[in-house]
């Protein structure tokens, strides 16, 4: 049977070799300028994740919240590490806190603008994340538990997926605020508030993992 196996991959290497793929014919239509015009964003991938599929998003969502569920849950039964490893040279630490500085701007950047420009909700999470991770390694762990605590970031970032799958629900069943002008900073209905909503989860979702990581595993 190698031999058949061996036969039927050198005629597949063959047919992408020679054969073309078939292109469509889009000389009447534009499916950015169509995705634009129905969102009302600039950005045509904004547009995407938070209107064409909505319904997958939502669920992209839900499964960030129970994966940090889930660190939660497996390293509940362990004991807190007593050695915690940080940074404790002042170069390392200035450049560290100016990284988590610029990445905290970058988050709010992309989260209010993300429907305008490149950027959006996940990847504003991801530089809001990067910088609290900066900050951690810099920063005692009861200090950022604290703050964690003090600023009630638990409850924020649960309320946040409520408000986020409550307005998804709404805007699949045909309820839509105005779009207002395209390429101004208010307009794209409901995916601005979205795409805030969206960094809010997974900044806040990626404190909760990197102190449970601290806490029970000392890694930073």
């Amino acid at each position: 049977m190698k031999w058949v196996y061996l036969v039927a991959g050198i005629a597949l290497f063959v047919k992408m070799l020679i054969v073309a793929n078939p292109e469509g014919e889009w000389t009447e239509l534009s499916i950015v300028e169509s995705i634009v015009t129905d969102s009302g964003v600039p950005n045509a991938v904004s547009g995407i994740i938070f209107r064409n599929r909505l319904y997958d998003t939502i669920f992209e969502v839900v499964v960030f919240s129970i994966a940090v569920l889930g660190v939660r849950f497996l390293l509940a039964n362990e004991q807190p590490t007593e050695n915690v490893y940080q940074f404790s040279d002042r170069p390392s630490i200035v450049l560290a806190r100016l990284g988590a500085t610029i990445a905290a701007l970058v988050s709010i950047e992309l989260a209010i603008r993300g429907h305008l420009s490149p950027g959006g909700g996940f990847a504003a999470g991801v530089a809001g994340g990067t910088a609290i991770g900066l900050i951690a390694i810099t920063s005692s762990s009861e200090w950022m538990e604290t703050i964690y605590t003090k600023w009630k970031a638990a409850t924020i970032e649960k309320v946040s997926v409520l408000i986020f799958i409550i307005l998804a629900v709404l805007t699949l069943i045909g309820w839509e605020l105005p779009q207002g002008e395209l390429g101004m900073l208010f307009s794209g209905g409901v995916i601005p508030l979205l795409n805030i909503l969206v960094a809010l989860k997974v900044a806040l979702g990626s404190w909760a993992v990197i102190l449970l990581f601290i806490r029970y595993r000392g890694l930073l």
